[in-house]
Protein backbone atom coordinates (compact mmCIF):
# COMPACT_ATOMS: atom_id res chain seq x y z
CA UNK A 1 0.00 0.00 0.00
CA UNK A 2 1.54 3.24 -1.21
CA UNK A 3 1.20 6.10 1.69
CA UNK A 4 2.32 9.58 1.68
CA UNK A 5 5.87 11.09 3.29
CA UNK A 6 5.06 14.07 5.63
CA UNK A 7 7.80 16.60 6.43
CA UNK A 8 8.42 16.59 9.79
CA UNK A 9 7.02 19.57 11.81
CA UNK A 10 9.04 21.80 14.08
CA UNK A 11 9.86 20.42 17.40
CA UNK A 12 9.51 22.66 20.22
CA UNK A 13 9.28 22.78 24.19
CA UNK A 14 6.01 21.43 25.63
CA UNK A 15 5.50 25.13 27.32
CA UNK A 16 5.78 25.81 23.19
CA UNK A 17 3.43 23.18 21.95
CA UNK A 18 0.87 24.23 24.95
CA UNK A 19 0.54 27.93 23.63
CA UNK A 20 0.20 26.53 20.14
CA UNK A 21 -1.98 23.97 20.86
CA UNK A 22 -4.42 26.22 22.81
CA UNK A 23 -4.51 28.87 19.83
CA UNK A 24 -5.82 26.12 17.66
CA UNK A 25 -8.69 24.84 20.47
CA UNK A 26 -10.65 28.40 19.76
CA UNK A 27 -10.34 27.38 16.40
CA UNK A 28 -12.00 23.65 16.93
CA UNK A 29 -14.25 24.94 19.32
CA UNK A 30 -15.56 28.02 16.59
CA UNK A 31 -15.68 24.83 14.41
CA UNK A 32 -17.77 22.51 16.75
CA UNK A 33 -20.15 26.03 17.42
CA UNK A 34 -20.60 26.33 13.55
CA UNK A 35 -21.78 22.57 13.12
CA UNK A 36 -24.38 23.01 16.09
CA UNK A 37 -25.82 25.66 14.33
CA UNK A 38 -25.78 24.68 11.23
CA UNK A 39 -27.76 20.97 12.19
CA UNK A 40 -30.16 23.31 13.43
CA UNK A 41 -31.05 24.80 10.17
CA UNK A 42 -30.86 21.24 8.78
CA UNK A 43 -33.46 20.35 11.30
CA UNK A 44 -35.64 23.34 10.87
CA UNK A 45 -36.02 22.05 7.09
CA UNK A 46 -39.10 21.71 5.27
CA UNK A 47 -40.71 18.76 5.14
CA UNK A 48 -42.13 16.65 1.88
CA UNK A 49 -44.97 13.94 2.30
CA UNK A 50 -43.56 10.93 0.36
CA UNK A 51 -46.69 10.43 -1.82
CA UNK A 52 -45.64 7.36 -3.61
CA UNK A 53 -46.20 3.62 -2.37
CA UNK A 54 -42.64 1.86 -2.27
CA UNK A 55 -42.59 -1.65 -1.75
CA UNK A 56 -39.15 -3.20 -0.58
CA UNK A 57 -38.00 -6.84 -0.67
CA UNK A 58 -36.90 -7.76 2.84
CA UNK A 59 -35.97 -10.56 4.66
CA UNK A 60 -39.19 -10.91 5.78
CA UNK A 61 -41.14 -10.26 2.88
CA UNK A 62 -42.37 -7.48 1.11
CA UNK A 63 -42.44 -4.09 3.11
CA UNK A 64 -43.79 -0.67 2.37
CA UNK A 65 -41.45 2.64 3.19
CA UNK A 66 -43.53 3.02 6.65
CA UNK A 67 -42.95 -0.95 7.59
CA UNK A 68 -39.55 -0.19 7.48
CA UNK A 69 -39.57 2.19 10.15
CA UNK A 70 -40.33 -0.80 12.21
CA UNK A 71 -43.01 1.23 15.00
CA UNK A 72 -40.11 4.12 15.49
CA UNK A 73 -40.69 7.70 14.14
CA UNK A 74 -37.65 8.41 12.54
CA UNK A 75 -36.10 6.27 9.39
CA UNK A 76 -32.18 7.01 8.48
CA UNK A 77 -31.63 5.29 5.29
CA UNK A 78 -28.16 4.36 3.58
CA UNK A 79 -28.26 4.34 -0.36
CA UNK A 80 -25.96 1.60 -0.34
CA UNK A 81 -24.66 0.82 -4.01
CA UNK A 82 -25.10 -2.22 -4.75
CA UNK A 83 -26.77 -2.69 -8.56
CA UNK A 84 -28.38 -5.52 -10.12
CA UNK A 85 -26.11 -8.15 -11.02
CA UNK A 86 -22.74 -7.07 -9.14
CA UNK A 87 -20.56 -9.02 -7.91
CA UNK A 88 -20.56 -7.44 -4.90
CA UNK A 89 -20.75 -4.01 -2.57
CA UNK A 90 -19.17 -1.18 -3.26
CA UNK A 91 -16.10 -0.91 -1.22
CA UNK A 92 -16.46 2.84 0.23
CA UNK A 93 -20.26 2.10 0.85
CA UNK A 94 -19.14 -1.36 2.70
CA UNK A 95 -16.76 1.04 4.73
CA UNK A 96 -19.77 3.22 5.59
CA UNK A 97 -21.51 -0.13 6.91
CA UNK A 98 -18.82 -1.21 8.72
CA UNK A 99 -19.12 1.82 11.47
CA UNK A 100 -23.11 1.00 11.80
CA UNK A 101 -23.29 -2.26 14.27
CA UNK A 102 -22.14 -0.46 17.33
CA UNK A 103 -24.73 2.13 16.58
CA UNK A 104 -27.57 0.31 16.00
CA UNK A 105 -28.54 -0.18 19.78
CA UNK A 106 -27.76 3.32 20.50
CA UNK A 107 -30.15 5.22 18.14
CA UNK A 108 -32.93 3.05 18.22
CA UNK A 109 -32.65 4.04 22.17
CA UNK A 110 -33.23 7.80 20.35
CA UNK A 111 -36.21 6.65 18.26
CA UNK A 112 -34.16 5.83 15.11
CA UNK A 113 -33.79 2.50 12.61
CA UNK A 114 -31.49 2.36 10.64
CA UNK A 115 -32.21 0.38 7.44
CA UNK A 116 -29.48 0.37 3.95
CA UNK A 117 -31.70 -0.07 0.67
CA UNK A 118 -29.90 -1.14 -2.66
CA UNK A 119 -31.19 -2.08 -6.22
CA UNK A 120 -29.78 -5.79 -5.74
CA UNK A 121 -31.94 -8.35 -5.81
CA UNK A 122 -32.51 -9.68 -1.78
CA UNK A 123 -30.33 -12.94 -3.22
CA UNK A 124 -27.44 -10.92 -3.85
CA UNK A 125 -28.16 -8.84 -0.48
CA UNK A 126 -28.37 -11.59 1.84
CA UNK A 127 -25.15 -13.19 0.09
CA UNK A 128 -22.96 -10.22 0.78
CA UNK A 129 -24.09 -9.03 4.06
CA UNK A 130 -23.82 -12.89 5.41
CA UNK A 131 -20.15 -12.80 3.70
CA UNK A 132 -19.04 -9.07 5.96
CA UNK A 133 -20.90 -10.54 8.79
CA UNK A 134 -23.30 -7.20 9.04
CA UNK A 135 -26.27 -7.23 11.18
CA UNK A 136 -28.28 -3.99 9.89
CA UNK A 137 -31.24 -4.59 8.20
CA UNK A 138 -30.67 -4.23 4.55
CA UNK A 139 -33.65 -4.31 1.87
CA UNK A 140 -34.00 -4.55 -1.96
CA UNK A 141 -35.60 -1.82 -4.09
CA UNK A 142 -35.33 -3.92 -7.35
CA UNK A 143 -38.81 -3.61 -9.12
CA UNK A 144 -39.30 -0.11 -7.85
CA UNK A 145 -38.39 3.62 -8.64
CA UNK A 146 -37.02 4.76 -4.85
CA UNK A 147 -33.35 5.13 -5.96
CA UNK A 148 -34.03 6.97 -8.92
CA UNK A 149 -36.63 9.09 -7.11
CA UNK A 150 -33.88 10.09 -4.48
CA UNK A 151 -30.89 10.82 -6.74
CA UNK A 152 -28.45 7.29 -6.32
CA UNK A 153 -29.29 5.75 -9.13
CA UNK A 154 -29.40 6.59 -13.03
CA UNK A 155 -30.66 4.82 -16.18
CA UNK A 156 -28.46 4.43 -19.18
CA UNK A 157 -29.71 7.39 -21.18
CA UNK A 158 -28.87 9.64 -18.31
CA UNK A 159 -25.46 8.04 -18.08
CA UNK A 160 -25.04 8.49 -21.84
CA UNK A 161 -26.67 11.88 -21.97
CA UNK A 162 -24.37 12.62 -18.92
CA UNK A 163 -27.62 14.57 -17.19
CA UNK A 164 -28.10 12.95 -14.23
CA UNK A 165 -29.16 14.75 -11.19
CA UNK A 166 -26.61 13.97 -8.33
CA UNK A 167 -25.92 16.42 -5.36
CA UNK A 168 -28.41 18.66 -6.45
CA UNK A 169 -27.14 19.26 -9.74
CA UNK A 170 -27.54 18.32 -12.99
CA UNK A 171 -24.36 16.81 -14.22
CA UNK A 172 -22.71 13.37 -15.64
CA UNK A 173 -22.04 10.13 -13.26
CA UNK A 174 -19.50 7.69 -14.07
CA UNK A 175 -21.55 4.65 -12.44
CA UNK A 176 -25.28 3.67 -12.68
CA UNK A 177 -25.35 3.68 -8.35
CA UNK A 178 -24.35 6.40 -6.37
CA UNK A 179 -23.63 7.11 -2.51
CA UNK A 180 -26.17 8.97 -0.29
CA UNK A 181 -28.09 9.32 3.11
CA UNK A 182 -31.61 10.26 3.43
CA UNK A 183 -34.08 10.51 6.61
CA UNK A 184 -37.58 9.95 7.03
CA UNK A 185 -40.17 10.94 9.45
CA UNK A 186 -43.14 8.96 10.12
CA UNK A 187 -46.07 10.52 12.25
CA UNK A 188 -48.70 9.36 14.60
CA UNK A 189 -51.27 8.98 11.51
CA UNK A 190 -49.20 6.84 9.40
CA UNK A 191 -47.70 9.78 6.82
CA UNK A 192 -44.13 9.34 5.53
CA UNK A 193 -42.49 12.58 5.01
CA UNK A 194 -38.47 13.08 3.54
CA UNK A 195 -36.92 15.35 5.75
CA UNK A 196 -33.08 15.26 4.00
CA UNK A 197 -30.77 14.31 1.87
CA UNK A 198 -26.58 13.88 1.85
CA UNK A 199 -24.94 12.74 -0.83
CA UNK A 200 -21.09 13.13 -2.26
CA UNK A 201 -18.65 14.24 1.16
CA UNK A 202 -21.64 14.43 2.76
CA UNK A 203 -21.82 10.64 3.40
CA UNK A 204 -18.64 11.41 5.55
CA UNK A 205 -20.98 11.69 8.73
CA UNK A 206 -21.20 7.90 8.48
CA UNK A 207 -17.19 7.66 8.91
CA UNK A 208 -16.23 7.35 11.88
CA UNK A 209 -12.25 6.34 10.61
CA UNK A 210 -12.14 9.27 8.89
CA UNK A 211 -12.64 11.17 12.12
CA UNK A 212 -10.11 9.53 13.70
CA UNK A 213 -7.18 9.70 10.83
CA UNK A 214 -8.10 13.71 10.64
CA UNK A 215 -6.28 13.22 14.23
CA UNK A 216 -3.24 11.61 13.59
CA UNK A 217 -0.14 13.23 11.35
CA UNK A 218 -0.28 11.45 8.12
CA UNK A 219 -4.44 12.53 8.49
CA UNK A 220 -6.15 10.56 5.67
CA UNK A 221 -3.41 9.75 3.89
CA UNK A 222 -4.59 10.42 0.49
CA UNK A 223 -3.36 11.77 -2.40
CA UNK A 224 -5.90 14.35 -3.27
CA UNK A 225 -9.67 14.07 -4.78
CA UNK A 226 -8.39 12.13 -7.54
CA UNK A 227 -6.75 9.26 -5.40
CA UNK A 228 -10.28 9.70 -3.06
CA UNK A 229 -10.57 6.77 -0.89
CA UNK A 230 -8.55 4.24 -3.48
CA UNK A 231 -7.15 2.47 -0.19
CA UNK A 232 -10.31 1.50 1.06
CA UNK A 233 -10.73 -2.27 0.90
CA UNK A 234 -13.75 -4.47 1.84
CA UNK A 235 -12.80 -5.56 5.19
CA UNK A 236 -12.05 -8.79 4.34
CA UNK A 237 -10.07 -8.06 1.51
CA UNK A 238 -7.22 -6.28 3.53
CA UNK A 239 -4.59 -9.23 3.84
CA UNK A 240 -4.76 -9.80 -0.04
Amino acid sequence: MTTLKIAMPEVVSRAEWLEARKKLLLEEKSYTHQGDALAAERRNLPWVRVEKDYVFEGPGGNQSLADLFEGRNQLLVQHFMFGPGWKEGCPSCSFMADHVGGALVHLAHRDVTFVAVSRAPLSQIEAFKKRMGWGFKWVSSFGNDFNFDYGVSFTKEEMAKGNGNYNYRTEGHPSEEAPGLSVFYRNDAGDVFHTYSTYGRGVEVMMGTYRLLDLVPKGRDEAGPADGMAWVRHHDKYGE
